[in-house]
């Protein structure tokens, strides 16, 4: 089977690049290897992590779009209320995490709505469970993938390859030169780097779940492993890792979280802005992705929030580049069954009592096989080693203060959020620094050598560190869809993506196409004229 771009791996980022080539009129292979399309945004049922600005400017036009289909899908098809149908920034989940918190399955259905003209078209090709196996090199270019799935293996062409896989499947696949978990400061010059490097030591997977809260006893069979969970305190910790007693990612100090079901908020009211206001307090409002009060009296039941909290971060050891990662992530899975029983049964109330009997799993907002999610919630991935690495002195605010991040002459797209590292297989609580609002370069698009193969994803040019910034929904999506459209720019100009670089006049054709197509090379200047 072959295409003009094949796209491996259907997160946002896959979404966005095969949307990006097939408005360019390009013929698509995308593949998924599970249920649904959307990676962190579906399957791993993971809210959007999105920074103060976000319904103003620093996403490209593309992602707004899909933010303005996910509140148009909710006004006509949901029972709001009179209030909140005509809240021009819908947040349907009130969460504190993101202005537009939502149940994965309405995103589910407006990605497959944006690419169903494709579909029907013919031009757009999805695989769907399938995942790639194997691949075949001719010196510096990839020649093809090889996918299983249902019916079995096929051998999948295209001039471009995009590895748009949650942890950069195609890179050993292709024998495309990659790096894993923390470099050294001898490397890369970083501030909060260690002395020697850190391959194996990679942030958490989570396997997140959406929980709510009715009448009735719903408490599920103790699960396979809870009793080593229960004792589980690892060195590091403040404690056992079953505890509302978590770690303040910004002090490292210990800091009590609560959790109160269904409050007496008004969904209206939340102002979800992380620089104003982390809103972790209370976990329960914290990544809620349905507000009871945002629909008809009665319509839901409860409120629905996704469990996605530093005590389901598994952390005995990485997924990559590891005998059995299957095994692993079964392990992550018993871990989150074994928080929600403790939610159930043992985690003490703020009324002096433990256990919420009323917590109900949602498989059904979910769509995993055992009431989780699909797929493990995935932070970090191989990356490429790339002819542009962005390291954490790019974009540290106490680095750079009021000069603001790196500002690059490749620029691709733009991007802000903390650099967040979640506790990690090397024993590291929290790696948590201030950052300024960044661009992402070209440079670090394009693999030091294989000619043909683009990430688009997770996968970039970034250090253990600065990948704590750039992981993010938002900026996923902006590489995806850069990484579809320089694919098209490169069939067109019969150019390699490094020349487009190298040559200044194909870097500003590329990058007025980007601009064309509502892509923010840089931060608004807002200076005089």
């Amino acid at each position: 089977m072959e295409a003009e771009v094949l796209v491996v791996g259907g997160g946002l980022g896959g979404v966005a690049a095969a949307l990006s080539a097939l408005r360019a009129g390009r013929s698509v292979i995308l593949t998924e290897e599970y249920a649904w399309l959307g990676g962190q945004l579906t399957s791993q049922a993971v809210p959007p992590d999105e920074h103060t600005w976000v319904e103003q400017f620093g996403v490209t036009a593309s992602y707004r779009s899909l933010r303005d289909k996910i509140r148009d899908y909710y006004r006509v098809h949901y029972p709001l209320t009179e209030r909140s149908r005509a809240w021009r920034e819908l947040n349907p989940g009130a969460g504190w995490v993101s202005p537009l918190c939502h149940e994965p399955r309405v995103a589910v259905a407006v990605i497959e709505g944006m690419l169903a003209p494709y579909r029907g078209s013919g031009r757009l090709r999805v695989l769907q469970p399938y995942r790639p196996v194997s691949a075949t090199c001719d010196g510096d270019r990839v020649t093809s993938v090889t996918v299983d799935g249902p019916d079995g293996e096929i051998v999948l062409t295209a001039p471009y390859v995009l590895d748009a896989t949650e942890t950069g499947d195609l890179l050993p696949l292709t024998g495309t030169e990659y790096v894993t978990g923390f470099e050294s400061a001898a490397e890369t010059g970083e501030p909060s780097a260690p002395g020697v490097a850190q391959p194996d030591n990679m942030q958490a997977v989570s396997v997140c779940f959406a929980v709510d809260h009715v009448d009735g006893d719903h408490t599920v069979d103790k699960p396979e492993g809870y009793d080593f969970w229960r004792a589980y305190k690892p060195d590091f910790w403040v404690g056992p890792l079953l505890s509302w007693t978590m770690v303040n990612p910004r002090t490292l100090e210990p800091a009590e979280r609560s959790f109160t079901p269904n409050p007496d908020d008004d969904p209206l009211e939340v102002r979800a802005d992380q620089r104003a206001n982390p809103g972790d307090s209370n976990l329960w409002t914290f990544r809620r992705i349905a507000a009871r009060r945002q629909f008809e009296p009665g319509f839901y039941p409860s409120d629905i929030t996704v469990v996605n909290w530093p005590i389901i971060d598994y952390f005995e050891s990485p997924i990559i580049d590891v005998p059995d990662p299957a095994a692993h992530i079964a392990r992550a899975r018993q871990l989150s069954r074994s928080v929600f029983y403790w939610l159930q049964t043992e985690a003490p109330r703020p009324d002096g009592g433990t256990g919420w009997p009323g917590l109900r799993l949602r498989g059904d907002v979910t769509g995993g096989p055992d009431g989780l999610a699909q797929a493990p919630y995935i932070r970090e991935s191989r990356r490429i080693r790339a002819e542009y690495t962005v390291v954490e002195q790019d974009l540290a605010l106490t680095v750079r203060g009021d000069a603001g991040a790196v500002r690059y002459p490749d620029s691709v797209g733009v991007g802000m959020y903390r650099i967040d590292l979640h506790p990690s297989t090397g024993g590291d609580t929290y790696i948590d620094v201030a950052a300024c609002p960044f661009e992402i370069p070209l440079g670090a698009l394009l693999p030091q050598r294989v000619e043909n193969l683009l990430p688009a994803g997770k996968n970039i040019g970034t250090t253990h560190i600065t990948n704590g910034a750039y992981r993010l929904h938002p900026v996923e999506w902006n590489v995806g869809e850069v990484a579809g459209l320089l694919a098209d720019f490169c069939l067109a100009r019969g150019v390699a993506p490094r020349a487009v670089r190298d040559n200044p006049g194909l870097l500003a054709d590329f990058q007025a196409r980007l601009i064309a197509a509502g892509v923010e090379l840089h931060w608004p200047d807002i200076s005089g004229y």
